[in-house]
């Protein structure tokens, strides 16, 4: 036993060594669409939040990319229904279900009767979510508590619902759209920043947790800021230097990590400098480049979703 333990210590930097050089180089040349190795044409989508802004634009990327069903969940039928006739119109069979992932009761509800209507949601996109875009003492409590029951609580009940049939048919896939600030916070969007800080945590787990499960993968994106009316009026300083991203390009990103089964996609890929710069600078410099980007007044002119 000492030996096999002496063996198992030795070999543990060389697989870590071999893993990280892995992992970079696969970043680094990411494969072509048509050589990712999931197919889409027998998937069923269900996409939270779907009826508009990125949500929207995924519910388009998936039917384009050839899947099989796409299902839309959302609390505004208008939205839903502009969505569902689009991507019906594309060729793709897609329904919608008014459904707020907030309330535990209704989500259990309405995952019964998607099974029953529809079929086995095979990929769950956990999209929608809400910023209410103040500081901490001029936040309402209730905005606060609506921000982290639909950010984060509402991931707990839609992967409850469906995850225990995808482990059951051995095969299926969890998507979380989180944000890069989950890990480098701003002042003015504290109920939002906590919220996805308390999503990654819990894909985080999850994806860990699904490492022994065949056929059952998740996806974590982590986009800068996107350029969708939810964060209407945010103001970047140099926004030449770090452009807006277009809904479009995250959604497309999104889909192709799902078909590659990657675990954690940040966006755009300089992101990851920024987290490394976190986990190593010092707390004085860390807020000096926040006052020098200007992340400090990006909220002031929040407007947020009308």
């Amino acid at each position: 036993m000492e030996w096999k333990s002496a063996c198992r210590l030795f070999l543990f930097p060389v697989q870590m060594f071999y893993s990280i050089i892995r992992a970079s180089l696969l970043s680094a040349w990411p494969r072509r669409r048509k050589d990712l190795a999931k197919d889409l044409a027998k998937e069923l989508v269900l996409v939270t939040g779907g009826g508009r802004g990125i949500g929207r634009h995924l519910a388009r990327e998936f039917s384009k990319q050839g899947c099989r069903k796409v299902i839309l969940w959302g609390r505004t039928e208008k939205c839903l229904k502009e969505t569902a006739d689009e991507i019906s119109l594309s060729g793709t069979e897609c329904h919608y279900f008014v459904c707020d992932v907030a309330n535990r009761e209704e989500v259990y509800k309405q995952a019964k009767v998607v099974r029953e209507k529809v079929g086995d949601v095979t990929i769950l996109v956990n999209n929608a979510a809400v910023v209410h875009g103040k500081s901490l003492m001029n936040s309402d409590d209730d905005a606060l508590l609506k921000s982290q029951h639909i950010n984060t609580m509402g991931q707990f009940w839609t992967t409850k619902a469906f995850l225990p049939r995808m482990l059951e048919l051995q095969h299926g896939h969890v998507v979380c759209m989180n944000s890069i600030l989950s890990q480098s916070p701003i002042p003015g969007a504290i109920d939002y920043c906590t919220s996805k800080a308390s999503s990654l945590a819990f894909m985080e787990s999850l994806t860990l947790g699904l490492l022994d499960c065949p056929g059952v993968g998740c996806t974590t994106v982590l986009p800068f800021h996107t350029n969708t009316e939810m964060f209407q009026g945010m103001r970047v300083r140099f926004p030449r230097l770090f452009p807006p991203l277009r809904p479009e390009l995250v959604a497309q990103s999104t889909v192709d990590a799902v078909r590659a089964n990657k675990a954690f996609l940040y966006l755009p890929w300089t992101m990851h400098v920024l987290v490394m710069l976190k986990s190593f600078m010092p707390q004085v410099a860390l807020e000096e480049i926040h006052k020098f980007s200007g992340s400090y007044t990006c909220m002031n002119t929040f407007k947020g979703r009308t």
